[in-house]
């Protein structure tokens, strides 16, 4: 497979990083694996993103690739956790959550850098 491109390693990083999210809050759904449909989204959404993140490692580095997918999924699943499944806005997390946004900015910040 072909290097790709620093933006296209940037547009797959971001679908790798909405499907982790789609199969975390597929554990969510599944309710302790008793519902089937979300159960198995589950490791089909986790298979596509370790996939696509396979694919951008090269181009980006595992430093950049894993701290923004972990730091960004987190950051995604926290809101879908505070607006959909109505979990507390405490201070701490959103402070929390604002030092995990500082920490990827700097990470993509970091990828830009030519060695």
């Amino acid at each position: 497979m072909p290097t790709l491109t620093h933006t296209q390693a940037w547009l797959v990083l971001s679908v790798a990083i909405l499907l982790e999210v789609a199969g975390t809050t597929s554990m969510r759904l599944s309710e302790s694996f008793t519902r089937l449909t979300p159960s198995v989204l589950i490791f089909v959404f986790y298979a596509g993103s370790f996939a696509l993140n396979t694919m951008i490692i090269r181009t980006l580095g595992l430093s950049v690739v894993y701290g923004v997918w972990s730091g960004v999924g987190t950051v995604l699943t926290a809101m879908i956790g505070i607006y959909y499944f109505k979990e507390p806005a405490t201070a701490i997390k959103m402070v929390s959550i604002g030092l995990i946004v500082i920490g990827v900015m700097g990470l993509h910040s970091a990828s830009r850098v030519q060695v």
